[in-house]
């Protein structure tokens, strides 16, 4: 059974999509994501200034949504990072992994794109798998 995942802690879609989409089998329950972008959800404005905040930012959205879900970010199996500059990776990675615990870190591909939603400097979405 699919479930749409919603909570004003993090930022409203930019489009037709939704924060996430939760599947519930009988003994499983997979979560998927929409990519996370720094929006304050308080506001509803981008805060890209610095690449840091930016990121902390984005972290806290896709964990907002993965909460919401009854899930944790240990749940996090795969992880899509997209940076429009992948000079920035270092300072991506070091926030990224602050939220992780590196042994049980999710998979996760990270790759630099033309351009991201808004203009922004790095969006991540993220598949969470949950066992009854």
């Amino acid at each position: 059974m699919k479930e749409i995942i919603y909570t004003k802690d993090a930022p409203n879609p930019i489009g037709p999509y939704n924060q996430a989409v939760l599947w519930k089998c009988t003994n499983q329950q997979t979560l998927y994501t929409s990519g996370q972008i720094a929006i304050d959800p308080a506001t509803g404005e981008l805060d890209i200034e610095d690449l840091k905040t930016e990121t902390h930012l984005v972290m806290k959205n896709l964990k907002a949504v993965v909460e919401k879900a009854g899930m944790t970010l240990e749940h996090v199996v795969k992880t899509s990072i997209f940076l429009s500059d992948m000079n920035t990776f270092a300072t991506v990675n070091e926030i990224y992994g602050s939220y992780f615990n590196e042994a049980s870190a999710p998979a996760r591909e990270t790759v630099e794109v033309a351009n991201l939603p808004k203009f922004v400097n790095v969006e991540i979405s993220a598949i969470a798998i949950n066992h009854n």
